[in-house]
């Protein structure tokens, strides 16, 4: 089988440490142990607006596609829509979900112009799209009009630290992880903590700060600010609960992480959640502060069922079978 060079950005690395940089980290790791693969990882680095704002207007646009045809590619793959509207090699384009358009006001002005402008481009242009779940899949056909022979559905994985065998952090709490930011729904989930009888229980809340000025206001409340993936699975295990409220994803990885650890998740109903989960997580109503606290006291009262269902839903996932349908991929594409 003939070696292929894949060229992949790995610029959301220097943006986020969310979702999408474990995709870029976790996918690009698994391809490299791929055989007959030759990787070049091209990437934009720093954070700040302005240096967001000359990634997204020159970078992507005009200096990207330069490095790939220097380095002679054989597909082209951008881990998020931010991608050239251009390109001498095919482009591979994943898709996490559609937020930024069924959601607009979750995102800051700057996102929604760009978003506004590119997206559609990029999702025609691109020729094939990887969606990380039917959900996103669906998301695509029905607001982008992207036929759907076009989209391929590859699963996220379940990253090594992540499993139910480990040490787990001491104390009685409800973990939630995630960006602080609007769209994660934190402070409902606040609300909904407090009026759960859980006893003495706390709070804790893991994740990086992101816009919005999130404030995580009330009693028992703690913010851990962002963990590192050893300590985070020892959270998850020695977590009475984990709580992932979001009023939309595309595919929800905490769940899944906390799922893989063995620990009661309390999620958000949403079509992604529920594919990936299968039935192993209690589902609540994220608007509504009382279906969330009667989720926490269920999922605590149910604890011994759900960390046994947990990992065995969680066990499908896997980075190296994703990286596999990811390099079947690039070969469709590149012939």
């Amino acid at each position: 089988m003939a070696r292929l060079r894949i060229g992949i950005d790995i610029s959301p690395l220097a943006q986020t440490r969310a979702g999408t940089a474990r995709y870029v980290q976790e996918l690009t790791a698994a391809l490299e142990r791929q055989v007959d693969v030759e990787l070049h990882r091209y990437g934009f680095g720093g954070a700040g607006r302005v240096v967001a704002a000359v990634r997204d207007a020159v970078w992507y646009p005009a200096v990207l596609s330069t490095h790939a045809r220097r380095d002679r590619v054989d597909v082209l793959h951008f881990p998020t829509f931010r991608a050239p509207l251009r390109s001498s090699a095919p482009l591979v384009v994943t898709f996490h979900d559609l937020a930024v358009l069924r959601h607009p006001e979750a995102f800051n002005a700057w996102t929604r112009r760009y978003s506004a402008l590119t997206l559609p481009r990029v999702a025609r242009i691109a020729t094939a799209i990887v969606a990380v779940s039917e959900f996103t899949k669906r998301e695509l056909v029905e607001l982008l009009d992207v036929p759907a022979e076009k989209v391929r559905v590859i699963l996220n994985g379940v990253a090594a630290p992540f499993r139910r065998e480990g040490l787990a952090s001491e104390g009685d709490y409800v973990l939630a992880v995630s960006t602080l930011e609007p769209r994660k729904n934190l402070q409902t989930l606040v609300e909904a903590f407090t009026r759960a009888d859980l006893g003495n229980c706390e709070l804790r809340v893991a994740g990086a700060r992101g816009w919005g000025d999130v404030e995580l206001n009330g009693d028992g409340v703690r913010y851990l600010g962002f963990v590192p993936d050893e300590e985070l699975a020892s959270l998850y295990r020695g977590a009475r609960c984990v709580a992932y409220v979001s009023r939309y994803e595309g595919f929800g990885l905490p769940v899944l992480e906390a799922l893989a650890c063995g620990a009661p998740v309390v999620a958000a109903d949403l079509p992604p959640i529920r594919e990936l989960a299968d039935g192993a997580a209690i589902t609540v109503d994220p608007a509504d502060p009382e279906s969330i606290a009667a989720g926490l006291e269920q999922a605590v009262a149910r604890r011994a069922e759900l960390s046994t269902r947990g990992p065995e839903a969680a066990a499908r996932y896997d980075w190296d079978r994703s990286a596999a349908e990811t390099l079947a991929l690039y070969r469709d594409v590149a012939k």
